[in-house]
């Protein structure tokens, strides 16, 4: 085999022997190396170069570097427990503060001498730097290796995946089904912290920006309850990681699952509006908030259906109507229009004209156009009447600054977002963040004229609009309400897949959406007819039985 040339971004090159793998090759480099970049692919460092190529080394800098970083040290926690107590199941949660939400299935109290005790043993197999060695194995292999050792949860997923080839990493004694890259050895994970969260735990990772670890766990209580709701419902649902919904799928039962799905959501809008509904002596506004592509144009439009059962009008008015023009919309740090800034908003309009609805005045709303980024000709003639509550939706609906016309009793606050419910396995998360890509890459394909790649490279902005005007205000809500759908993932793969495939190699966005490809695979597909015209989905995949 000949000698392999590989060069960087600013034209170095660097000559690989024969059999050399990247780690080897990565010694000299800038920063703390996790992964590189072949020819635009996402690999570990214990790859070895079989032709030229475009080199890109992966640092804890940048996104999937923390990925990469995070991955490798949830695989370490979880061989901590393992070598520490037999048969016990640790299982992954939500992400809580810049960590992963972790609890014991058989009910073991976390104490913080429990947590000092299993970060020793961490620290001791960081110590020991183990290599994580990965390995393809055929989906019959794949689904004996993992009974023998009791490993039910991934023994599923192999036993239903579409996939024929399941990827394994392997270290020390410990082993886990890991579709993406880990770090070369354990030794990449020197920082971490556990801390008592109960009924469980959250291990927390470095800061991108200084790599050290944020020991305060922000206030986040309402929303961890959400997330604890969602348990209960994977629990009725009988569906609670990806092979058993799997499962459900191949034995032909997903359409009970997409039922009962969607007579919760129905069953806790109805308890919204109830809430809305008991304090109707005071109450004239009612604010809808929450991330990008979490649903809230469906949900408020569901919430009003069920308003009108308890005798409540509500008046819809959408914040998006309140953006100002193109060109004057403030710019972020990389030069791109910030339309999650506050101050691409005509905020000053929007509280006269809440002050003048709440009054009984008559206001002229206006009508934005996303074609030509310009406020259309023309307006709304709009009031609201006595009998009736005033329902606004927007991602900046519960920042004060919105409704600072508004006397705070007035206001019902509501935040939503799509908290997946689902785990690939007890050991391995599913990013709330993709539930959320994915919808929008399809709803942007199909009715924005945005392209998968598009959709994907504009969304790191999107969220870091969320993380300074969003999430903040998330525990002011008087209530959450999580829009995810057990079984949406698996009908959004044959929607998204083809989309993403389509990104070329030389596409800035094709790792990103390799990524997403090799998540989606893990999910047998199930139809879009399935879902009812009212779901929460319909939003982004079309066939909805309500007007937008």
């Amino acid at each position: 085999m000949a000698t392999v040339t590989l060069t960087l971004s600013d034209g170095a090159q660097i000559k690989a022997a024969p059999g050399q793998n990247l780690y080897e090759l990565s010694r000299g480099a800038s920063g703390l190396v996790l992964a590189a970049r072949l020819d635009n692919e996402l690999v570990p460092l214990d790859a070895v170069p079989q032709r030229d190529a475009r080199l890109e080394w992966v640092t804890y800098g940048e996104k999937a570097g923390v990925e990469v970083y995070q991955r490798s040290a949830s695989f370490i926690l979880n061989m901590a427990v393992a070598e520490l107590f037999r048969n016990t199941r640790l299982v992954i949660g939500h992400s809580i503060s810049f960590g992963f939400y972790y609890d014991f299935a058989c009910g073991i109290p976390v104490t913080q001498e429990l947590l000092n005790e299993i970060a020793a043993r961490m620290r001791d197999i960081i110590a020991r730097d183990l290599p994580f060695r990965r390995r393809l194995l055929p989906r019959a292999q794949a689904v004996d290796y993992f009974a023998a050792r009791a490993m039910s949860d991934s023994r599923r997923l192999a036993e239903h995946s579409p996939c024929e080839t399941l990827p394994v990493t392997e270290c020390g004694s410990f082993a886990n089904l890991e579709i993406y890259p880990l770090a070369f050895s354990t030794g990449a994970v020197s920082r971490f912290e556990l801390k008592s969260y109960s009924p469980g735990f959250v291990m927390l990772f470095p800061e991108p920006e200084d790599f050290t670890v944020n020991s305060h766990i922000g206030k986040a209580r309402k929303l961890f309850q959400i997330y604890q709701e969602s348990k209960e419902w994977g629990t009725i649902l009988g569906v609670s990681d990806v092979g058993r919904l799997d499962q459900v799928i191949a034995r032909g039962g997903v359409s009970e699952i997409i039922k009962v799905a969607e007579a919760l959501h129905e069953k806790k809008i109805a308890r919204i509006a109830d809430e809305v509904s008991e304090r109707r002596d005071h109450l004239r506004l009612v604010l809808v908030t929450g991330p990008s592509a979490a649903g809230k144009t469906t949900f408020c439009k569901r919430l009003s259906a069920q308003l009108r059962v308890n005798g409540v009008r509500p008046l819809a008015l959408s914040m998006d109507d309140y953006f100002i023009d193109r060109e004057r919309c403030p710019r972020d740090g990389s030069g791109e229009y910030d339309f999650e800034s506050p101050e691409a908003l005509d905020i000053d309009l929007f509280n006269r004209h809440l002050s003048d609805l709440l009054a009984g005045r008559e206001v002229p709303v206006p009508k934005f156009d996303f074609e030509t980024g310009r406020r259309a000709p023309g307006h709304r003639l709009t009031w609201l009447e006595d009998d009736q509550v005033l329902l606004v939706e927007g991602i900046h609906a519960l920042n004060p600054r919105i409704s600072a016309s508004v006397a705070e009793e007035a206001k019902f606050r509501v935040y939503i977002s799509a908290l997946t419910q689902l785990t690939i396995n007890d050991h391995s998360r599913i990013s709330t963040t993709d539930t959320r890509i994915l919808r929008r890459m399809v709803r942007d394909s199909r009715y924005r004229n945005y392209s998968a790649a598009e959709t994907l490279k504009r969304f790191p902005s999107v969220i870091r609009g969320e993380r300074s005007n969003t999430f903040p205000f998330q525990e002011n809500a008087d209530v959450m309400f999580n829009t995810a759908l057990v079984y949406e993932l698996a009908v959004l793969r044959g929607l998204a897949a083809p989309l993403l495939a389509a990104i070329p190699p030389a596409d800035a966005a094709y790792p990103e959406a390799r990524r997403l490809l090799a998540f989606l695979e893990l999910f047998l597909p199930v139809a879009a007819d399935e879902v009812p015209p009212t779901s929460i989905l319909r939003e982004f995949i079309g066939g909805s039985s309500f007007r937008y």
